[in-house]
């Protein structure tokens, strides 16, 4: 990690974007007191990452990557360990691990194995165990990864009902989608630098604006080599009719319309559409993680 500067607002879902690699669960390991930094500062609600573990231990909850429920328990009984772990006297954690159940549609599962679980119900349960005394900052370390659209749809749903009940969400996540519909703000991290932050139309207007043509099929190539002139990256295509393909570019600027139909009618090429664009998170996120070299 170098270069990694990140300011989360209270009451926010602020989402970590990164190529795999760039640091994303190191860096919510750091500020979670389970990996020590090895030079510069983390504070977590004011408190000292290093010199105040405890403190911050006491006033987050973390989700990691991996299933951190035991199989062989209920739900009931897991959550009722892991309450009775946080302090909360036996009786009233079974009570509270009872309505966290009945609150996240889980009250049908209670009293089974969680190894009868499917993988999303296994995830809702994994963040009621991070979130079971309710926790100031919660970090979700790629949530949703590898469930299914149903699944991913309910674990949005309990992201913003934790921030509408007061809490600060710090997301690490390999979907744009899901940091675009979730996120207050988001920081993008490459090589184990921040290398862009902001709110998601920020990051995407810093990265300059999107341009669609549409052609015939046989031209695409040549078109593409066209646009490399004017410094446009292609992000995909995508067919439009039998005879004509939409190509999408980024580009750092705004494009010059005229110049580049000049350049695609001098090349014989039938250009039936054209239009600017604002670029798309994705077109952003791969234009931003791009120009950070390889070390």
């Amino acid at each position: 990690m170098d270069g990694v500067d990140l300011r989360v607002r209270e009451g926010t879902v602020h989402a970590l974007l990164g190529p795999n690699g760039s640091g994303k669960t190191t860096t919510v390991r750091m500020l979670s007191t389970l990996l020590r930094p090895t030079s510069g500062q983390a504070r977590v609600l004011g408190y000292d990452t290093v010199a105040d573990a405890v403190q911050v231990r006491q006033r987050i909850g973390l989700v990691g990557q991996f299933h951190s429920v035991d199989v062989r328990l209920t739900g009931a009984e897991n959550l009722t360990m892991f309450a009775r772990l946080s302090g909360i006297r036996a009786r009233d954690a079974r009570r509270h691990a009872r309505d966290l159940l009945e609150r996240f549609d889980l009250a049908d599962a209670a009293d089974r194995q969680v190894q009868s679980y499917s993988g999303g119900m296994r995830r809702r349960l994994d963040i009621l165990a991070g979130t079971v005394v309710r926790p100031a900052v919660l970090f979700l370390d790629e949530p949703t990864t590898g469930l299914d659209p149903r699944s991913r749809n309910d674990i949005f749903g309990y992201i913003l009902n934790f921030v509408a009940d007061g809490t600060t969400v710090v997301l690490t996540t390999q979907y744009l989608d899901e940091a675009e519909r979730l996120a207050d703000a988001i920081t993008i991290l490459d090589g184990g630098r921040t290398v862009a932050t902001g709110t998601p139309a920020e990051i995407t207007a810093a990265v300059g604006t999107g341009l669609d043509i549409v052609v015939p099929p046989a031209h695409h190539d040549r078109a593409v080599q066209i646009l490399a002139g004017f410094d446009a990256r292609e992000m995909g295509s995508t067919a439009v009719q039998e005879d004509s393909i939409r190509l999408s570019f980024g580009m750092d600027g705004e494009p010059e319309l005229l110049s580049i139909l000049r350049a695609l009618d001098a090349d014989g090429i039938d250009v039936h559409d054209i239009g600017r664009r604002r670029a798309s998170l994705d077109e952003a996120f791969l234009a931003l993680t791009e120009r950070i070299p390889a070390s």
